[in-house]
């Protein structure tokens, strides 16, 4: 295994770590309350909750197209998994390949796992760690106290605000940033989708549903599962395909011979 696959490989360890330190250090902070109060003046939001346009542009918009992107994944896979059709069949087929996503099966499985895993593991832990929105805390004129994860635990708070969810649907395309075909653009694909998963954070965290720490933490959890995703896929295929490559030993009776 090369050195950077094998950074990858541990790779997804090292953001477990930071997203835990992240959690703990931010999380329930002043950052977290400056940063709301931004956004909060004389009582009121910056942005009201369900306010039209920004509703659809900056939640259901995203959500729509990330559905959308799962079943145009799903129908490839079906397609590409079809046994060889008749010839008949298979000349009309020849026209939608192009619409087909030029990527190999193993790849176009891991990014439709990716993106419905990601969001659906953050869902799960908004429901663990109970943790209040801005919105509902008596600091922005609302009627919960201000705790920290293990206290919004123990109390078992009604809210579930942490981490954040609408923002992990759009982290959740960091899965094309681990794609072997596509390694050539991680970067940009990495700089594309943390804009797009903060643009959708920020939206959030303007009306009050959401701190600076529940975007940050989801942004990283979300790379954490991609990149343990991309590890259990890929790991194996980097082994094989290395081994392909790797120079034999000549003995000494073999340079004999020639």
């Amino acid at each position: 295994m090369t050195l950077e696959n094998h950074s990858i490989a541990w790779g997804w360890l090292k953001l477990l770590c930071v997203t835990i330190i992240a959690t703990l250090v931010v999380e329930h902070s002043q950052l977290d309350i400056r940063i709301s109060e931004l956004f909060y003046s004389h009582g009121h939001w910056l942005l009201e909750k369900g306010a039209q346009p920004y509703t659809f542009i900056f939640y259901d918009l995203p959500k729509a197209l990330l559905i959308l992107l799962a079943v145009y994944l799903i129908a490839v896979l079906i397609i590409k998994y079809r046994q060889p059709l008749p010839d008949l069949a298979s000349q009309h087929r020849h026209k939608f390949d192009k619409f087909l996503l030029p990527l190999p099966i193993r790849e176009i499985g891991y990014l439709l796992i990716t993106i419905a895993i990601v969001p659906a593991s953050i869902a799960t832990l908004k429901g663990v760690t109970h943790v209040s929105c801005p919105n509902d805390l008596v600091i922005f004129n609302g009627d919960l106290p201000y705790l920290n994860l293990w206290q919004n635990i123990v109390a078992a708070t009604p809210a579930r605000c942490f981490p954040a969810a609408h923002a992990s649907a759009g982290f959740s395309l960091y899965g094309l940033a681990f794609l072997p075909t596509l390694k050539k653009y991680r970067y940009h694909i990495f700089t594309t989708v943390t804009v797009l998963g903060w643009t959708m954070g920020l939206y959030k965290m303007l009306f009050g549903d959401h701190f600076f720490s529940h975007t940050l933490v989801s942004m990283l959890l979300s790379l954490t599962i991609a990149c343990a995703l991309a590890t259990l896929f890929f790991k194996r295929f980097d082994k094989n395909k290395n081994s392909q490559f790797q120079p034999t030993k000549l003995t000494l009776s073999d340079t004999q011979k020639r």
